[in-house]
């Protein structure tokens, strides 16, 4: 019975002994959610505290503050020692981390931009950094993107365009004219078609060419044809300016002044007009030069009897006149 009575007695203190370990144990986690010290950073939280500004303490409820994950950083990692810094016992302002990413930084962008890409260069995203045009023109990782903010405008499709226009400037004219991408309406933004980090393509495309990134998501346009229309397969911006125009469908100039920049106007010789050419002589001209007349004074467009611009599978045969197939 005394036996039995100390079994019971041990069984009872090992659960009390049980039950407050895991009082404290979540007490800790509490505390852990609330904290924002990261591991290994409290000579740094000493000084750097909620009242910073900017708050540097943000950084703990980003990706860069996960203390589960053992690719966290410290504020080391990307600082450095920085033991001038850190040891600074005056009054007056302390010397500058051996690293700092502030617009006033008089640390070189190579250097800054090093320290960001020893971890983040592990992915085709950022594969083609070096000797991209924003490396080259020494654009820094945070003159785009924010470390110490749980909100980096440049990574949310809402505000990203915002920061990009704070450099390109012409592009943001552009995406205000009446025949834009939905760039304004947040329904699509900047990374949709370029890679900011880099990319095999031209002008920072997202795929191989500017026709293969237009592809992603007008694929109506790509063919093949029976009929094809050079451009749609060279380059969509020797008509279309991706950003914005004042004509529609952002076209570059109204037709058919976009069209006479490649094609001579024909309007002589198709018999259906040659009633409304009358200052032509159909029979004899062989070769039609300068603006045709029935686009200038009926205000037609190419497009009115050419629709298919981008191509066509109608048979040469319903019309023969090979330039003229696409309708």
């Amino acid at each position: 019975m005394k036996n039995f009575t100390r079994i019971k007695q041990w069984l009872l203190t090992a659960m009390q002994v049980a039950a407050l370990g895991s009082a404290l144990l979540g007490g800790s986690a509490a505390m852990a959610a609330d904290d924002l010290v990261l591991n290994g950073d409290a000579k740094c939280t000493a000084c750097h505290d909620e009242g910073d500004s900017p708050e540097v303490l943000k950084i703990g409820k980003t990706r860069h503050g996960v203390r589960a994950d053992a690719r966290t950083p410290s504020c080391t990692s990307c600082h450095g020692d920085s033991a001038a810094h850190m040891g600074y016992k005056g009054s007056a302002k302390p010397p500058a981390p051996d690293r700092s990413f502030g617009k006033r930084s008089l640390t070189p962008v190579a250097e800054r931009n090093e320290a960001c890409l020893s971890c983040h260069q592990k992915d085709a995203k950022r594969s083609h950094w070096e000797g991209s045009v924003h490396q080259a023109r020494d654009v820094a990782c945070t003159s785009c993107h924010e470390v110490h903010t749980g909100h980096d405008k440049v990574r949310d499709k809402q505000t990203q365009a915002e920061v990009c226009f704070a450099c390109h400037k012409e592009q943001r004219t552009q995406v205000n004219k009446p025949s834009h991408h939905p760039i304004p309406e947040g329904k699509m933004t900047c990374s949709d078609c370029h890679n900011a980090h880099g990319s095999v393509g031209p002008k920072l495309m997202k795929r191989d060419s500017v026709v293969d990134t237009c592809y992603t998501c007008h694929m109506e346009k790509r063919g093949p044809f029976v009929h094809n229309h050079e451009p749609v397969s060279e380059d969509c911006s020797n008509c279309h300016n991706p950003h914005g125009t004042v004509v529609e469908s952002m076209l570059k100039a109204r037709p058919p002044f976009l069209c006479h920049q490649c094609h001579t106007p024909h309007g002589g010789f198709i018999p259906q007009l040659a009633g409304a050419q009358s200052a032509l002589n159909t029979s004899t001209n062989t070769n039609t030069t300068g603006k045709s007349k029935i686009n200038v004074t009926q205000g037609r467009s190419c497009m009115n009897c050419h629709t298919q611009v981008h191509g066509t599978n109608n048979p040469a045969a319903t019309n023969p006149t090979p330039q003229f197939n696409f309708r």
